[in-house]
Protein backbone atom coordinates (compact mmCIF):
# COMPACT_ATOMS: atom_id res chain seq x y z
CA UNK A 1 0.00 0.00 0.00
CA UNK A 2 2.06 2.98 -1.11
CA UNK A 3 1.05 6.23 0.22
CA UNK A 4 -0.26 4.28 3.91
CA UNK A 5 -1.58 6.87 6.59
CA UNK A 6 -0.85 6.24 10.18
CA UNK A 7 -4.16 4.48 10.67
CA UNK A 8 -3.30 2.35 8.05
CA UNK A 9 -0.39 0.66 9.27
CA UNK A 10 -1.50 -2.41 10.35
CA UNK A 11 -3.32 -3.07 6.39
CA UNK A 12 0.36 -2.29 5.06
CA UNK A 13 1.84 -4.29 7.26
CA UNK A 14 -0.51 -7.36 6.91
CA UNK A 15 -0.29 -7.04 2.75
CA UNK A 16 3.69 -6.95 3.02
CA UNK A 17 3.51 -9.95 4.91
CA UNK A 18 1.34 -11.90 2.63
CA UNK A 19 2.84 -10.87 -0.40
CA UNK A 20 6.66 -11.84 1.56
CA UNK A 21 4.58 -14.89 1.93
CA UNK A 22 3.78 -15.55 -2.15
CA UNK A 23 6.99 -14.58 -2.84
CA UNK A 24 8.85 -17.22 -0.11
CA UNK A 25 6.50 -20.17 -1.65
CA UNK A 26 7.47 -19.66 -5.34
CA UNK A 27 11.06 -19.36 -4.44
CA UNK A 28 10.93 -23.02 -2.32
CA UNK A 29 8.19 -24.15 -4.62
CA UNK A 30 5.96 -24.64 -1.11
CA UNK A 31 2.22 -24.61 -1.10
CA UNK A 32 0.81 -21.92 1.13
CA UNK A 33 -2.56 -21.48 -0.11
CA UNK A 34 -4.50 -22.19 3.02
CA UNK A 35 -2.13 -20.21 5.14
CA UNK A 36 -2.35 -16.91 2.09
CA UNK A 37 -6.07 -17.59 2.15
CA UNK A 38 -6.30 -17.48 5.92
CA UNK A 39 -4.61 -13.90 5.98
CA UNK A 40 -6.29 -12.57 3.06
CA UNK A 41 -9.74 -13.20 4.91
CA UNK A 42 -8.03 -11.63 8.46
CA UNK A 43 -6.90 -8.92 5.94
CA UNK A 44 -10.84 -8.33 4.42
CA UNK A 45 -11.76 -7.90 7.84
CA UNK A 46 -9.10 -5.62 9.43
CA UNK A 47 -9.68 -3.71 6.66
CA UNK A 48 -13.34 -3.42 7.02
CA UNK A 49 -13.09 -2.82 10.79
CA UNK A 50 -10.35 0.21 9.88
CA UNK A 51 -12.62 2.07 7.05
CA UNK A 52 -15.95 1.61 8.78
CA UNK A 53 -15.17 3.86 11.73
CA UNK A 54 -12.69 6.13 10.25
CA UNK A 55 -12.54 9.67 12.99
CA UNK A 56 -12.96 13.00 10.87
CA UNK A 57 -8.89 13.93 12.10
CA UNK A 58 -8.71 10.50 9.76
CA UNK A 59 -10.82 11.70 7.13
CA UNK A 60 -8.80 14.70 7.02
CA UNK A 61 -6.06 13.08 5.93
CA UNK A 62 -7.59 10.80 3.42
CA UNK A 63 -9.17 14.29 2.01
CA UNK A 64 -5.49 15.80 1.83
CA UNK A 65 -3.81 12.18 0.31
CA UNK A 66 -1.22 13.30 -2.02
CA UNK A 67 -2.23 10.32 -4.68
CA UNK A 68 -5.92 11.49 -4.45
CA UNK A 69 -7.22 12.40 -7.91
CA UNK A 70 -7.46 15.86 -8.60
CA UNK A 71 -9.61 18.01 -10.82
CA UNK A 72 -7.96 17.58 -14.05
CA UNK A 73 -7.93 13.86 -13.34
CA UNK A 74 -11.41 13.73 -12.88
CA UNK A 75 -12.73 16.08 -15.61
CA UNK A 76 -10.63 13.71 -18.28
CA UNK A 77 -12.35 10.54 -16.90
CA UNK A 78 -15.92 12.15 -16.22
CA UNK A 79 -16.19 14.23 -19.41
CA UNK A 80 -15.25 14.58 -22.92
CA UNK A 81 -13.92 17.24 -25.59
CA UNK A 82 -12.67 18.70 -22.37
CA UNK A 83 -11.14 22.26 -23.89
CA UNK A 84 -9.42 24.30 -21.30
CA UNK A 85 -9.89 27.67 -21.35
CA UNK A 86 -7.29 30.52 -19.53
CA UNK A 87 -6.88 33.66 -17.73
CA UNK A 88 -9.62 36.26 -16.27
CA UNK A 89 -8.93 39.11 -18.82
CA UNK A 90 -7.78 41.15 -16.19
CA UNK A 91 -4.81 40.57 -14.82
CA UNK A 92 -3.51 36.55 -15.72
CA UNK A 93 -4.04 33.24 -15.41
CA UNK A 94 -4.28 31.49 -12.03
CA UNK A 95 -3.03 27.39 -12.03
CA UNK A 96 -5.43 26.97 -9.19
CA UNK A 97 -8.17 27.28 -10.95
CA UNK A 98 -8.54 25.43 -14.08
CA UNK A 99 -11.80 25.16 -16.04
CA UNK A 100 -13.11 25.01 -19.81
CA UNK A 101 -16.04 23.64 -21.80
CA UNK A 102 -16.86 19.82 -22.10
CA UNK A 103 -19.84 17.42 -23.02
CA UNK A 104 -21.17 15.18 -19.71
CA UNK A 105 -23.18 12.47 -21.43
CA UNK A 106 -23.72 14.88 -24.37
CA UNK A 107 -24.75 17.56 -22.94
CA UNK A 108 -22.31 20.64 -23.20
CA UNK A 109 -21.49 22.24 -20.03
CA UNK A 110 -18.55 24.58 -18.23
CA UNK A 111 -16.35 22.93 -16.02
CA UNK A 112 -14.30 24.50 -13.20
CA UNK A 113 -12.08 22.82 -10.39
CA UNK A 114 -9.67 23.71 -8.02
CA UNK A 115 -6.34 22.65 -8.86
CA UNK A 116 -3.34 21.08 -6.71
CA UNK A 117 -0.38 20.03 -7.97
CA UNK A 118 1.22 16.26 -8.47
CA UNK A 119 4.14 17.06 -7.01
CA UNK A 120 6.28 19.96 -5.08
CA UNK A 121 7.28 21.75 -8.71
CA UNK A 122 3.45 21.27 -9.50
CA UNK A 123 2.17 22.83 -6.04
CA UNK A 124 4.43 25.90 -5.79
CA UNK A 125 3.09 26.39 -9.50
CA UNK A 126 -0.64 26.33 -8.59
CA UNK A 127 -0.02 27.42 -4.81
CA UNK A 128 -0.82 23.89 -3.52
CA UNK A 129 -4.36 24.56 -4.85
CA UNK A 130 -5.31 28.41 -2.88
CA UNK A 131 -6.58 30.61 -5.72
CA UNK A 132 -5.61 34.03 -5.79
CA UNK A 133 -8.05 36.29 -7.28
CA UNK A 134 -7.29 36.42 -10.68
CA UNK A 135 -8.93 32.10 -10.61
CA UNK A 136 -11.53 33.62 -9.00
CA UNK A 137 -12.05 36.02 -11.64
CA UNK A 138 -11.33 33.26 -13.93
CA UNK A 139 -14.02 31.16 -12.68
CA UNK A 140 -16.53 33.82 -12.32
CA UNK A 141 -15.74 34.70 -16.38
CA UNK A 142 -16.18 31.30 -17.42
CA UNK A 143 -19.83 30.79 -15.47
CA UNK A 144 -20.63 34.19 -17.17
CA UNK A 145 -20.44 32.50 -20.60
CA UNK A 146 -22.21 29.64 -19.24
CA UNK A 147 -25.05 31.41 -17.99
CA UNK A 148 -25.07 33.56 -21.52
CA UNK A 149 -25.15 30.74 -23.10
CA UNK A 150 -27.20 28.50 -21.18
CA UNK A 151 -25.09 25.63 -20.18
CA UNK A 152 -24.84 23.94 -16.91
CA UNK A 153 -22.15 24.87 -14.81
CA UNK A 154 -20.32 22.19 -12.46
CA UNK A 155 -17.64 22.75 -10.19
CA UNK A 156 -14.99 20.81 -8.05
CA UNK A 157 -13.93 21.77 -4.90
CA UNK A 158 -10.53 20.96 -3.39
CA UNK A 159 -8.11 23.83 -1.86
CA UNK A 160 -7.64 24.47 1.58
CA UNK A 161 -8.67 28.00 1.33
CA UNK A 162 -8.17 31.29 -0.84
CA UNK A 163 -4.13 32.03 -1.30
CA UNK A 164 -3.25 34.52 2.05
CA UNK A 165 -0.25 36.07 0.60
CA UNK A 166 0.33 39.96 0.23
CA UNK A 167 -0.30 39.78 -3.61
CA UNK A 168 -3.28 38.65 -3.26
CA UNK A 169 -4.43 41.03 -0.94
CA UNK A 170 -3.01 43.65 -2.86
CA UNK A 171 -5.19 42.83 -6.30
CA UNK A 172 -8.70 42.05 -4.33
CA UNK A 173 -8.77 38.81 -2.75
CA UNK A 174 -12.19 39.50 -0.86
CA UNK A 175 -13.73 41.39 -3.75
CA UNK A 176 -13.31 38.55 -5.75
CA UNK A 177 -14.34 36.25 -3.46
CA UNK A 178 -17.50 38.53 -2.66
CA UNK A 179 -18.10 39.09 -5.99
CA UNK A 180 -18.28 35.59 -7.09
CA UNK A 181 -20.74 34.82 -3.70
CA UNK A 182 -23.24 37.44 -5.41
CA UNK A 183 -23.16 36.13 -9.24
CA UNK A 184 -23.77 32.66 -8.27
CA UNK A 185 -26.62 33.04 -6.42
CA UNK A 186 -27.94 35.22 -9.73
CA UNK A 187 -27.51 32.81 -12.64
CA UNK A 188 -30.08 30.99 -14.45
CA UNK A 189 -28.45 27.77 -15.27
CA UNK A 190 -28.31 24.52 -13.42
CA UNK A 191 -24.97 24.77 -10.67
CA UNK A 192 -24.04 21.71 -9.37
CA UNK A 193 -20.84 21.64 -7.06
CA UNK A 194 -18.98 18.88 -5.71
CA UNK A 195 -16.54 19.06 -3.37
CA UNK A 196 -13.72 15.98 -3.97
CA UNK A 197 -10.75 16.98 -1.78
CA UNK A 198 -11.20 19.56 1.11
CA UNK A 199 -13.32 22.45 1.03
CA UNK A 200 -11.86 25.25 3.23
CA UNK A 201 -12.95 28.25 3.94
CA UNK A 202 -14.07 31.56 1.49
CA UNK A 203 -11.90 30.34 -0.92
CA UNK A 204 -14.32 27.14 -1.14
CA UNK A 205 -17.33 28.73 -1.19
CA UNK A 206 -16.34 31.28 -3.56
CA UNK A 207 -16.70 28.08 -6.53
CA UNK A 208 -19.64 26.66 -4.77
CA UNK A 209 -22.78 28.66 -4.28
CA UNK A 210 -24.86 26.14 -6.22
CA UNK A 211 -27.66 24.54 -6.33
CA UNK A 212 -26.78 21.39 -5.11
CA UNK A 213 -23.45 20.40 -3.37
CA UNK A 214 -22.22 16.99 -2.96
CA UNK A 215 -19.35 15.49 -1.28
CA UNK A 216 -17.33 12.85 -1.49
CA UNK A 217 -17.21 10.25 0.73
CA UNK A 218 -14.04 11.07 2.81
CA UNK A 219 -13.93 14.53 1.81
CA UNK A 220 -14.28 17.51 4.65
CA UNK A 221 -15.48 21.37 4.22
CA UNK A 222 -15.43 23.72 6.59
CA UNK A 223 -15.26 27.71 7.06
CA UNK A 224 -11.61 27.25 8.01
CA UNK A 225 -9.29 24.62 7.86
CA UNK A 226 -8.54 22.47 11.15
CA UNK A 227 -4.81 24.11 10.86
CA UNK A 228 -6.30 27.30 10.43
CA UNK A 229 -8.90 26.57 14.03
CA UNK A 230 -6.12 25.26 15.56
CA UNK A 231 -3.65 28.12 15.22
CA UNK A 232 -6.78 30.70 16.72
CA UNK A 233 -7.61 28.49 19.40
CA UNK A 234 -4.66 26.92 20.70
CA UNK A 235 -1.90 28.90 18.80
CA UNK A 236 -0.86 25.54 17.72
CA UNK A 237 -1.22 24.70 14.06
CA UNK A 238 0.37 21.21 14.57
CA UNK A 239 -3.38 20.64 16.82
CA UNK A 240 -5.26 20.29 13.61
CA UNK A 241 -6.17 16.80 14.48
CA UNK A 242 -8.19 17.86 17.58
CA UNK A 243 -9.74 21.12 16.05
CA UNK A 244 -10.92 18.24 12.86
CA UNK A 245 -12.66 16.27 15.51
CA UNK A 246 -14.59 18.99 16.65
CA UNK A 247 -14.99 20.68 13.87
CA UNK A 248 -17.65 18.69 11.94
CA UNK A 249 -16.52 18.99 8.65
CA UNK A 250 -16.82 15.42 7.34
CA UNK A 251 -19.77 14.84 4.28
CA UNK A 252 -22.02 12.78 7.12
CA UNK A 253 -21.78 15.89 9.45
CA UNK A 254 -22.78 18.18 6.59
CA UNK A 255 -25.52 16.00 4.51
CA UNK A 256 -27.23 15.82 8.50
CA UNK A 257 -27.13 19.34 9.11
CA UNK A 258 -28.43 19.48 5.00
CA UNK A 259 -25.14 21.74 3.89
CA UNK A 260 -24.79 18.90 1.47
CA UNK A 261 -27.06 17.22 -0.46
CA UNK A 262 -25.57 13.76 -1.19
CA UNK A 263 -22.29 11.93 -0.28
CA UNK A 264 -20.90 10.35 -3.11
CA UNK A 265 -19.29 6.84 -2.19
CA UNK A 266 -15.15 6.45 -2.72
CA UNK A 267 -13.77 2.80 -2.97
CA UNK A 268 -12.75 1.09 0.28
CA UNK A 269 -9.62 3.28 1.07
CA UNK A 270 -10.47 6.26 -0.19
CA UNK A 271 -10.53 8.07 -3.68
CA UNK A 272 -6.91 7.20 -5.12
CA UNK A 273 -7.57 3.56 -4.50
CA UNK A 274 -9.74 3.28 -7.78
CA UNK A 275 -9.88 7.14 -9.76
CA UNK A 276 -11.82 5.26 -12.73
CA UNK A 277 -14.33 4.05 -9.60
CA UNK A 278 -14.41 7.36 -8.25
CA UNK A 279 -15.10 9.02 -11.23
CA UNK A 280 -18.01 6.87 -12.30
CA UNK A 281 -19.74 7.57 -9.09
CA UNK A 282 -19.39 11.14 -9.39
CA UNK A 283 -20.61 11.22 -13.27
CA UNK A 284 -23.65 9.22 -12.19
CA UNK A 285 -24.85 11.68 -9.29
CA UNK A 286 -24.08 14.58 -11.26
CA UNK A 287 -26.24 13.08 -14.38
CA UNK A 288 -29.04 12.05 -12.16
CA UNK A 289 -28.89 15.97 -10.45
CA UNK A 290 -28.89 17.75 -13.83
CA UNK A 291 -31.23 15.96 -15.00
CA UNK A 292 -33.69 16.92 -12.53
CA UNK A 293 -32.05 20.75 -12.26
CA UNK A 294 -33.15 20.98 -16.27
CA UNK A 295 -36.51 20.57 -15.81
CA UNK A 296 -36.27 24.21 -13.80
CA UNK A 297 -36.68 27.51 -15.85
CA UNK A 298 -34.27 30.22 -14.73
CA UNK A 299 -36.35 31.92 -12.10
CA UNK A 300 -36.99 28.37 -10.36
CA UNK A 301 -32.76 27.49 -10.29
CA UNK A 302 -32.68 30.70 -8.62
CA UNK A 303 -35.30 30.46 -5.98
CA UNK A 304 -33.97 26.57 -5.75
CA UNK A 305 -30.66 28.02 -4.81
CA UNK A 306 -31.70 30.15 -2.65
CA UNK A 307 -33.94 28.17 -0.20
CA UNK A 308 -30.94 25.87 -0.32
CA UNK A 309 -29.11 28.20 1.49
CA UNK A 310 -31.50 29.95 3.54
CA UNK A 311 -32.19 26.42 5.31
CA UNK A 312 -28.59 26.07 6.51
CA UNK A 313 -28.47 26.59 10.29
CA UNK A 314 -30.52 26.02 13.38
CA UNK A 315 -32.14 28.38 15.87
CA UNK A 316 -35.17 28.69 18.34
CA UNK A 317 -36.85 31.95 19.50
CA UNK A 318 -35.49 32.63 23.41
CA UNK A 319 -38.72 32.86 26.06
CA UNK A 320 -39.92 35.82 27.19
CA UNK A 321 -38.41 35.66 30.66
CA UNK A 322 -34.92 34.74 29.23
CA UNK A 323 -35.43 38.12 26.66
CA UNK A 324 -36.24 40.12 30.02
CA UNK A 325 -32.91 38.20 31.87
CA UNK A 326 -30.69 39.61 28.72
CA UNK A 327 -32.00 42.94 28.51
Amino acid sequence: MSGALPFETPLAEMRKKIEELKQFGQEKGIDFTDEIARLEERYSQLEEEIYSSISPSQKMHLARHQQRPTSLDLIQLIFTDFIELHGDRLYGDDLAVVGGLAKLNGVPVTVLGQQRGKDTKDNIARFFGSPHPEGFRKALRLMQQANKFNRPIITFIDTKGAYPGNTAEERGQSEAIARNLREMSTFGVPIVCVVIGEGGSGGALAMAVGNRVLMLEHAIYSVISPNGAASILWKDASKADQAAEAMKITAQDLLEMEVIEEIIPEPKGGAHRNYEETASAIQSALIRHLTELSAMDACELKEDRYRKFRKIGEFEFAKAEQQDAIM
